[in-house]
């Protein structure tokens, strides 16, 4: 990333080309208030009225498509990539909420009188979680069920196999670089396996098994699993959600190379990972996993299982771009409006999540990579604390920008999460824009 304030974004869109200058200057300028201002509206982010509008005319132009806008991002994405041996292409589906809102283009959510759409992107992350970016994306309305109670349209369980496609299209560009293709149980789809053994897997793929198959030899398929030998164990922490505080699970490891009828017979591996020794009244964490790749020993398994794990990133990336950007408040008229807004918005929450991400995985880089001295010096004015002798690392100024958003940083708290994160970074973006401000009035 540049280390210029703004110019993170002029690098991540360099190759921007909306046929017109113009359109490209004006999305260029609608991501950098974006990014300065996430937790706000449009209005709120863009600097008068004029800017506002400018702004409502973009996301208006039907000349303009959402995926040469996020053409540029995709292909920085993949140069990121390019370094690593194995990268994780996280899928997932989440829906935006817009119930109530004169929207054109809306359809039912998973009830039917909900109105909004769905978003199905790919996000790539490295085994050590770092965000990479967005590789693919779907954005698409549900129909309304007919009299018969049938709902027309592209099938949704035709994503997961595009979107697979889509990833094994970039593998073949990263020779270097193993792709697996990640999923949870919505991704359990035999048709998606099938075509990923017709391709010839050129990128692998685990998927979480909702299904208890019949297998082909007879049986079925988590008796067989559970029948096989244990193979080790994995203690982990189990990061805490809605009403549950995070904890420690043990899991007992077990695998078994099966195949699987169809149209296809498949030869996979099935990976089950069942908690033991869970709290009383704590339903114990099991998964099961399906993949391509073999798994015979402890150590393969606790790969696939670290993998799976990853998938929480997708998670913390739909929660900053729905809570932290807050775009289910987007008051736009059309639904290709906001899938406009969408595109600038998915890149800004990616890029929230990487410092949050790096500032816990890689803490002594020079914060100076990631931020502008007017950023630097106007968090530690905010903070009212004296700036180090030395550069700040870049842990060190994660930690300073999210007490700015009520990170308290007291023992056990542990690393900043993104809510603080994305407060604390909006006042140090406005901080820096005062100083600067200040530099030119005083010449």
């Amino acid at each position: 990333m540049s280390n210029e304030s703004g110019e993170w974004v002029d690098a991540e869109f360099e190759a921007l080309d909306l046929g017109d200058p113009r359109r490209d200057r004006r999305a260029k300028e609608l991501m950098k208030r974006l990014a300065a201002k996430p937790t706000a509206s449009i209005p709120g982010a863009c600097d008068g009225w004029s800017e506002t509008m400018a702004a409502y005319r973009f996301l208006g132009n039907e000349e303009v498509e959402w995926g040469d806008m996020m053409q540029p991002h995709w292909a920085r994405t993949a140069e990121r990539m390019q370094p690593h041996a194995v990268v994780l292409c996280i899928a997932d589906t989440t829906e935006l909420d817009f119930h109530g809102q004169d929207m054109e283009g809306l359809g039912p959510l998973s009830f039917e009188a909900q109105r909004g759409m769905y978003l199905h992107p790919t996000y790539a992350v490295t085994p050590d979680r770092e965000p990479l970016g967005i590789l693919d994306a779907w954005m698409w309305a549900r129909e309304a069920l007919d009299e018969n109670g049938h709902r027309g349209g592209i099938k949704e369980s035709t994503r997961w196999i595009e979107s697979y496609e889509r990833v094994a299209e970039q593998a073949a560009n990263l020779p270097a670089t193993r792709l697996v293709y990640v999923a949870d149980r919505e991704g359990d789809i035999a048709a998606l396996m099938e075509r990923a053994d017709a391709l010839g897997h050129p990128a692998d793929w685990l998927v979480r098994c909702q299904h208890n198959r019949t297998l082909a030899e007879g049986g079925k398929l988590w008796d067989k699993v559970q029948a096989g030998e244990v193979l080790g164990e994995i203690t982990f922490i189990l990061p805490g959600r809605a009403g549950q505080k995070a904890r420690e699970v043990r899991q007992e490891l077990r695998a078994s190379r099966i195949t699987l009828p169809g149209k296809r017979a498949l030869g996979v591996t099935c990976v089950m990972a069942r908690e033991i020794g869970a709290p009383a009244g704590v339903t114990p964490v099991v998964w099961r996993l399906l993949t391509n790749r073999q798994a015979q020993d402890r150590h393969a398994v606790i790969e696939l299982i670290d993998w799976y794990r990853a998938r929480w990133e997708i998670e913390l990336f739909f929660n900053v771009l729905k809570t932290g950007c807050k775009v289910e408040a987007l008051q736009l008229s059309q639904m290709e409006r906001v899938e406009r807004a969408l595109v600038l918005y998915m890149i800004v929450a990616w890029r929230i999540a990487r410092l949050m991400r790096l500032g816990r995985t890689c803490p002594d880089l020079d914060a100076a990579l990631f931020f502008h001295a007017d950023e630097i010096r106007g968090a530690y004015l905010l903070a009212k604390k004296a700036r180090p002798a030395g550069p700040p690392t870049l842990n060190e100024m994660i930690r300073l920008i999210a007490s700015l958003g009520g990170f308290l940083g007291r023992k056990g708290d542990g690393e900043p999460g993104a809510k603080t994160l994305w407060i604390g970074l909006q006042r140090t973006f406005d901080a820096a824009s005062t100083i600067q401000a200040l530099r030119m009035e005083n010449g």
